[in-house]
């Protein structure tokens, strides 16, 4: 599977049911973490664990998705992880994943635009983890906030 077939699955578990415009945050959100592993060994190793330096950024796509604890779908017991194994199996794709296709076809060519200003960690906006009490968010689009950490 290619970076972009990675994050298309990602985004389809993570934000198959939210409008485009939040699908397209989620996707610049893993670009902004893939740039970041990129030009950063401390970001990398949090990021895109397993990097190899020069790494372009499809590939780099397909580390940040994987990445331990960042995106939820990919975690063994987290509730979306069905939803992203049901995308992987299934022979068909459904109209949400044909979107999450596009959308990720545009971040791994690197032409998507990025609504939430620089963003490296989200959550859903019904949900408030501990990691982001007190933090200003940089952006709420589509059902989810946005804010932007340092990778150390």
């Amino acid at each position: 599977m290619t970076g972009a077939d990675i994050l298309a699955l990602t985004l389809r578990a993570e934000a198959g049911s939210k409008p485009v415009r939040a699908i397209e945050a989620l996707a610049a959100l893993a670009v902004n973490r893939a740039r970041l592993a990129a030009a950063d060994a401390t970001a990398a190793a949090r990021y895109a664990p397993g990097a190899a330096p020069g790494l372009g950024l499809a590939p780099m796509l397909a580390l940040v998705c994987r990445a331990p604890f960042l995106f939820g779908c990919w975690m063994p017991k987290h509730p979306r992880r069905k939803a992203l194994l049901n995308a992987m199996l299934s022979g068909e794709a459904d109209a949400a994943l044909e979107t999450c296709r596009r959308v990720a076809a545009r971040a791994a060519a690197g032409v998507l635009g990025d609504p939430t200003g620089g963003a490296t960690h989200w959550h859903l906006a019904e949900e408030l983890p501990g990691w982001a009490v007190g933090l200003v968010p940089t952006a709420e689009i589509g059902g989810f906030i946005f804010y932007r950490l340092p990778a150390g």
